[in-house]
């Protein structure tokens, strides 16, 4: 029955989230007597309160339709290609924003790491790559860790590799995905021991990063689209590298 499939669902995410009852209640703007018979399938949810439920537990857009499916309605959000016409500004918002950020190198990216575009700066990351790794789908994170990609090239491969895959678990934490728990081992498989763990002194772990001008020092930021309701635009990640120093600043700029 669906009210049973939809309760099971609930109570997961709301485990999950490790969130109480009364406070997901008070968040979701019900009470907690009714959530109490939701995630019994004592009652079946009304669409709005299925999204409200949804917005509280901070679920993604892709698992707010998952959720509406369960509760036997239709999702709302949609999941536009990116060759859609209504996504026309978006692709040419990113290729400003990539165009803007050289000499240094930029990527767009889907979850887990898929490549969709990234700037002409690129080069400097997947120079000396296996041809394999650069065979499309492109996965930048098995480009960085992967012994015949970056990985040979990193400097502080331990150190940098871990933030990686500590970053994937946090987000396997929040949505649970076998796939992802498959890549996280794979990447782990690739990062040697930190023996002693190195305490890093500064503002933030850079990615030390050997070219053939010398030692590029590079920081990461994302960006996302913060107020998406299209499933696709909301999972696009933007990821720019930064100079962390003027060394590495000079050595781009000259490359570029």
């Amino acid at each position: 029955m669906l009210e049973e499939q939809f309760a099971r669902e609930l109570r997961r995410w709301r485990s999950r989230r490790r969130i109480s009852q009364l406070d997901l209640a008070i968040r979701a703007d019900t009470t907690q007597r009714h959530l109490s018979f939701l995630e019994q399938g004592r009652s079946q949810p009304g669409r709005a309160m299925v999204v409200r439920l949804a917005e509280s537990l901070d679920l993604s857009l892709r698992e707010r339709n998952e959720l509406l499916l369960a509760a036997g309605y239709a999702p709302i959000y949609t999941e536009s290609s990116l060759d859609a016409p209504e996504l026309g500004p978006v692709r040419e918002a990113l290729e400003r924003i990539l165009d803007g950020h050289l000499p240094y190198p930029a990527v767009v990216v889907r979850p887990y790491g898929e490549l969709v575009t990234a700037n002409p700066a690129f080069d400097v990351l997947s120079e000396g790559a296996a041809p394999a790794l650069l065979e499309p789908p492109v996965n930048v994170l098995r480009l960085a860790l992967h012994p015949d990609g970056m990985a040979r090239r990193v400097q502080n491969l331990a150190e940098w590799g871990r933030h990686i895959t500590g970053s994937l678990r946090d987000q396997a934490r929040q949505s649970p995905d076998p796939a992802l728990e498959e890549f996280i081992a794979e990447l782990a498989g690739y990062l040697p021991d930190i023996d002693p763990p190195a305490a890093h002194l500064g503002f933030a772990v850079p990615l030390r990063l050997r070219v053939r001008e010398g030692e590029l020092h590079l920081i990461t930021t994302l960006t996302s689209f913060a107020t998406a309701v299209d499933v696709t635009l909301s999972e696009l990640r933007l990821e720019a590298f930064l100079p962390a120093d003027e060394t590495t600043a000079t050595i781009l700029r000259q490359r570029g």
